[in-house]
């Protein structure tokens, strides 16, 4: 009698690590590298859920496309996905890929990654290139005035804001020194900040919840300002009040915020910051 087949096998899908050589580094690169994903990836960092359709016509694809590009960036680790009913949502992963994906816009942007990224620009000009068009001229300098960096404030408002919570010593690090720029990772939010926050109602997570975890407070490099604004769950409760009540409002669907009347009086009265 002869032998049986034995029962067929499909075949594995290679990770992404593996259709490179099985590095990590040259899976993420090649992830990020194609323009769709890279359009992808920037949208999402307003810190907020699309849809498939949304991503497509940010991207001027069509969605059959959108579909490929989002199950490679799913795969990847890069985003999440998370379905209601019939729709389907993706975001960011986590928020360590929206602080790397920052911090890789900071590097390319500066236009001196040759010379060290953004610190190795000794020319003085900010480096980034020209716009295109005079609507990306305003997006560009609307972000720059105020934007999310997922889910915190960044740009000129986002960095006003830091100075000033570290000048008045609501923020300070680890050494219990207090400067006048954010220069070091290892930061903390004092008691005086926390007795603070209280006073104006603004929520962080239970302190036992960053041990390990989300830090409560670190500094993100913004690739607008070339200087550090704050990140991590003070710099997420910040940017959500200021959002609840109105201080700053979105444009459009971007990540661009405009501050309001309201939102311009309470930061003055609050933190001594006039709008940018």
């Amino acid at each position: 009698m002869p032998p049986q087949p034995g029962p067929t096998r499909r075949p594995t899908r290679p990770t992404p690590a593996a259709r490179h050589g099985g590095s990590p580094l040259a899976a993420l690169a090649a992830l990020l590298a194609d323009p769709t994903r890279a359009a992808f990836c920037d949208a999402l960092l307003d810190g907020r859920a699309w849809t498939a359709g949304e991503l497509a016509r940010h991207a001027r694809v069509a969605p059959s496309t959108a579909s490929e590009h989002l199950s490679r960036l799913i795969a990847g680790g890069l985003l999440a996905e998370e379905r209601q009913g019939r729709h389907r949502y993706v975001r960011l992963a986590t928020p360590a890929v929206a602080t790397l994906l920052e911090d890789l816009t900071a590097f390319a942007e500066s236009g001196n990654s040759g010379n060290g990224g953004p610190s190795g620009n000794s020319s003085g000009s900010s480096g980034t290139r020209p716009p295109r068009s005079l609507g990306e001229a305003g997006r560009l300098s609307a972000e720059a005035r105020a934007r999310t960096c997922y889910d915190h404030l960044a740009g000129r408002l986002g960095v006003a804001v830091a100075d000033a919570l570290l000048a008045r010593g609501l923020v300070t690090d680890d050494t219990g020194l207090t400067d006048t720029a954010l220069t070091d990772t290892a930061l903390a939010v004092t008691e005086r900040g926390h007795a603070w926050l209280a006073a104006q109602a603004i929520e962080l997570p239970p302190r036992a919840v960053h041990r390990g975890g989300r830090p409560l407070v670190r500094i993100c490099l913004d690739w607008t300002e070339r200087r550090n604004h704050l990140g991590g769950a003070l710099g997420a409760a910040l940017c959500r009040a200021a959002l609840d009540r109105a201080w700053v409002e979105r444009i459009g669907s971007g990540r661009a915020l405009r501050v309001t009347a309201d939102g311009g009086r309470a930061l003055h009265e609050l933190l001594g910051v006039d709008v940018p």
